[in-house]
């Protein structure tokens, strides 16, 4: 049995209407292929070849691109919310599958990345419940250097903030994760603060120097991620 993989791949994808009036956010193209095949074939690399996507907003299409995962080398079941349940709600209603697993990867559907999973899954030790993907935060703007006589000596177009760190929307979990997750709501508000609380969250930082990570939420995203991907040669032909 390999691992299993949960794709959150319900939302409305607001911020990239109209495209997305017609079309799941998952299934826009970077790169020539959709967001989701992106992630099936990134995951397989890794060899998790069990993929449970969880689908809601034009859930119909989603299930008509992928169909049982068979073209792509992997299988691929469905859990489907019928009105909007929010990251943690769509991951309660996908508990009858997970709960079954010692351990699983959930991730956002709408990021594009080639960072190694398996330390994340490695990484559930002892008390850790839950462990989270951190890469550094990408500045959106420009830097300017400025001495100390408010002189500028420098530019440097959107660096990356070595110093901060972002959740990237890639998490490993363990099935007692289910014991915080409400019926409705986010992970991010809901879920994961508890956890920091009590130390049983854990982050795996991954360095944007050796891994490619970029969330599509806006046009811009799609135009820009598609000419990054093709510029590292990070687009495999299918």
């Amino acid at each position: 049995m390999g691992e299993l993989a949960a794709i959150l791949a319900g939302g409305y994808g607001k911020r990239l209407r109209p495209l997305t009036e017609k079309i799941p956010k998952p299934l826009l193209h970077v790169a020539g292929k959709p967001i989701i095949v992106h992630q099936i074939e990134w995951l397989k690399k890794y060899g998790v070849t069990e993929i449970l996507v969880m689908a809601g907003w034009l859930k119909e299409k989603i299930i008509e691109e992928l169909g049982s995962g068979s073209k792509y080398g992997v299988t691929i079941v469905y859990s489907v919310e019928d009105e909007p349940l929010g990251t943690a709600g769509a991951l309660k209603n996908a508990s009858g599958i997970l709960s079954k697993r010692d351990r699983f990867l959930v991730l956002n559907g709408d990021i594009i990345t080639n960072i190694d999973p398996r330390p994340l899954l490695n990484s559930l030790d002892n008390n850790v419940i839950a462990s989270m993907a951190a890469v550094q935060l990408k500045s959106p703007y420009g830097v300017l250097d400025i001495d100390n006589n408010n002189l500028i000596r420098g530019f440097r177009e959107k660096p990356v903030l070595e110093e901060y760190w972002i959740n990237a929307g890639v998490y490993a979990m363990k099935p007692e994760i289910f014991n915080y997750v409400p019926e409705e709501g986010d992970l991010e508000k809901l879920v994961f603060p508890k956890l920091a609380a009590e130390g049983r969250l854990k982050a795996v930082k991954y360095s944007l120097k050796e891994y490619y990570w970029r969330s599509i939420d806006t046009h811009k995203d799609l135009d820009e991620a598609s000419k990054e991907l093709e510029n590292l040669n990070l687009v495999s032909k299918s």
